[in-house]
């Protein structure tokens, strides 16, 4: 016959005698707390964005408004864009948009200077012609 102080069910694990003794074992961690410094030490600043990006895209875009910035707009682009490939700084989009707005703004003007120059040679011709 078998020992009763046996039990046959092979997951029962017989109970420790050490009767509230530590244990080395740590106790589990609850999941519904959520560990909050592991969530602090992996919060990064943001990244900085090139102070010459910026002021590219200002000036662009008040070279639309006023005729004048284009240049500043074109020259700053070029370097913040070079800036921004070296340290890896925000802003990308700005110094490219600053840039392309510089150009595009300097085409125009130097269209409508052209435009203005053949009406002023127009008007000239025809007053001198008709005179």
């Amino acid at each position: 016959m078998s020992d009763p102080r046996q039990n046959s069910d092979p997951a029962f694990t017989p109970a420790s005698a050490d009767f509230g003794m530590a244990t080395s074992a740590t106790p589990p961690e609850d999941p519904i707390v959520p560990n909050y410094v592991d969530q602090e030490s992996r919060i990064q600043a943001p990244a900085k964005t090139n102070t010459l990006a910026v002021v590219s895209l200002v000036a662009s875009l008040a070279g639309l408004l006023t005729g004048f910035g284009f240049l500043v707009g074109i020259i700053c682009g070029h370097i913040s864009l070079s800036q921004i490939k070296k340290t890896g700084e925000q802003g990308h989009g700005a110094a490219l948009a600053g840039t392309i707005i510089g150009y595009v703004g300097i085409a125009l003007s130097v269209i409508a200077i052209i435009v203005v120059i053949v009406v002023v040679a127009a008007a000239a011709t025809m007053s001198s012609v008709s005179g």
